[in-house]
């Protein structure tokens, strides 16, 4: 239970991987897949973590670095990326109308959103995998819990989001949301470049 709470609480903050996800749930695209994806990948990386993958980043000092800049290039792109669909208008993004992006695509960004993450890393592999060894000999039901946690996060929030599809109606909404994760990439971004 004490997985599956700080589980939740560390994933609940907006990030790049939620605003997907909650996006791919407005427009009933895919989601399964997505969810599917965001909670196996959390159980790989929670499961890495509980069996001592913070180990690896004392013997290859650079990877931080290179997880944070990375982060950083990706979440800039991925924010001017929201923007420009702003700017663009919100017709496009009308769940009823226009061209589905393919399973294919969704996929790829889903897991470049997921695996180029460098909080996703500090939360499950450092932090999670940290808590866990306070839960020996059980820290594998703890590892169990935080990775239930995810899946049940996300799976709200990707089949949950269609609750909040008469909000999206309005292409004015969808305006507004992609501001939003664009403003949200980029002070992800800042946080990293400049407070990291």
């Amino acid at each position: 239970m004490q997985g599956w709470l700080i589980s939740i609480s560390l994933i609940m903050a907006i990030g790049a991987q939620n605003a997907f996800v909650l996006r791919q749930g407005l427009r009933r695209e895919h989601v399964l897949a997505v969810v599917a994806v965001c909670a196996l990948s959390d159980a790989v990386l929670i499961a890495a973590g509980v069996a001592g993958f913070t180990a690896v980043s004392k013997t290859l000092p650079w990877l931080g670095d290179a997880m944070r800049w990375g982060g950083v290039a990706f979440l800039l792109a991925y924010g001017a990326l929201r923007f420009r669909a702003a700017l663009q208008g919100g017709e496009a993004l009308v769940p009823a109308s226009g061209k589905a992006a393919s399973l294919a695509s969704v996929l790829t960004t889903c897991l470049i959103l997921t695996w180029a993450n460098p909080h996703v890393y500090l939360d499950t592999l450092a932090l999670l995998g940290s808590i866990s060894a306070q839960f020996a000999p059980r820290e594998w039901a703890f590892g169990f819990g935080a990775a239930l946690g995810s899946f049940s996060f996300f799976a709200a929030l990707g089949f949950g989001a269609r609750f909040l599809a008469p909000v999206f109606a309005n292409p004015r909404a969808w305006v507004v949301l992609e501001l939003g994760i664009g403003a949200t990439m980029w002070a992800i971004a800042a946080g990293l470049a400049f407070g990291g």
